[in-house]
């Protein structure tokens, strides 16, 4: 089977888009700086690729020479762009390792992550003194008869 015109345009713009993206274009070159920290970029990198083509029918009744009309004539064409955005510098040095963040929306989701350790334990904790206040009679907020001891504890 023979080769379609538009696999080698889409050949030649892959391998272009393939030799500007690699590890470094991510995290970049590490710089080190007189104390002996050690600052890494850290890029968010997006790349698109489109490409297209059509070939074209040549009446073969209206053409003199048979020769003619024998393959279709292919019009196409190809592109492809990337989009390098810094979004934070890691830092790294004797103290250890900090991400220093570009965006603030970005340092939001990683303050969640490194809260969530704690507050799963807090709740552990909640749920196990819960726990040690039934299995003792006491349930918070009960007067002993079924009734709330303090009539403003279930108002909305």
């Amino acid at each position: 089977m023979s080769e379609h015109p538009i696999q080698g345009l889409m050949t030649t713009a892959m391998e272009n888009i393939k030799e500007m993206i690699d590890v470094n274009t991510i995290i970049g070159e590490p710089v080190q700086t007189p104390d002996g920290s050690i600052i890494l970029a850290v890029s968010k990198v997006g790349f698109g690729f489109a490409a297209g083509g059509s070939e074209f029918y040549i009446d073969k009744a209206g053409a003199e020479d048979s020769s003619v009309g024998q393959g279709m004539p292919f019009g196409g064409g190809s592109g492809g762009g990337v989009s390098i955005t810094p979004v934070a510098f890691l830092i790294v040095n004797q103290q250890g390792v900090k991400m220093l963040h570009l965006d603030e929306n970005t340092h939001l989701y990683e303050k969640i992550l490194d809260l969530a350790p704690n507050a799963v334990e807090k709740i552990r904790q909640m749920l196990e003194k819960n726990k040690q206040q039934t299995n003792a009679g006491n349930h918070p907020g009960n007067d002993g008869n079924g009734f709330a001891s303090d009539p403003n504890q279930f108002s909305l």
